[in-house]
């Protein structure tokens, strides 16, 4: 049984910077793509950055150049660092593990293990 669980959300400025931590009860991080997801009041849940086990990244277009997501596999964490951070931002984070398809990184139904989330706001 996979328990993934999410760490450092929180209130900040607009321009600020926050970094999110997920860890996981099991050795998933080995295999899984692993990425977050927003949810904001009265939207639909959206992914925002996945990085696969090759290590290889993406990026949802509104993040791009201000967000960063690393995994230590040895560690079984997940990491999102937020910089430049807008109002926009403001949202549940999720953490996700899974095996999406190609391309599908940023679809909620291809992630079997999810957190719990943790809140962040951007004034």
């Amino acid at each position: 049984h996979v328990q993934l669980v999410e760490s450092g959300g929180g209130s900040v400025q607009a321009g600020g910077s926050l970094r999110l931590s997920c860890g996981a009860s099991g050795s998933i991080y080995g295999d899984a793509c692993v990425g977050w997801l927003r949810q904001a009041p009265g939207k639909e849940r959206e992914g925002v950055a996945a990085i696969d086990s090759d290590g290889i990244a993406s990026y949802a277009d509104s993040v791009k150049g201000r967000f960063t997501i690393s995994r230590d596999n040895a560690k079984d964490t997940l990491y999102l660092q937020m910089d430049s951070l807008k109002p926009e931002d403001t949202a549940m984070y999720y953490c996700a593990a899974g095996w999406p398809a190609g391309g599908m990184w940023d679809r909620t139904s291809e992630y079997k293990y999810w957190g719990q989330g943790t809140q962040v706001t951007v004034s």
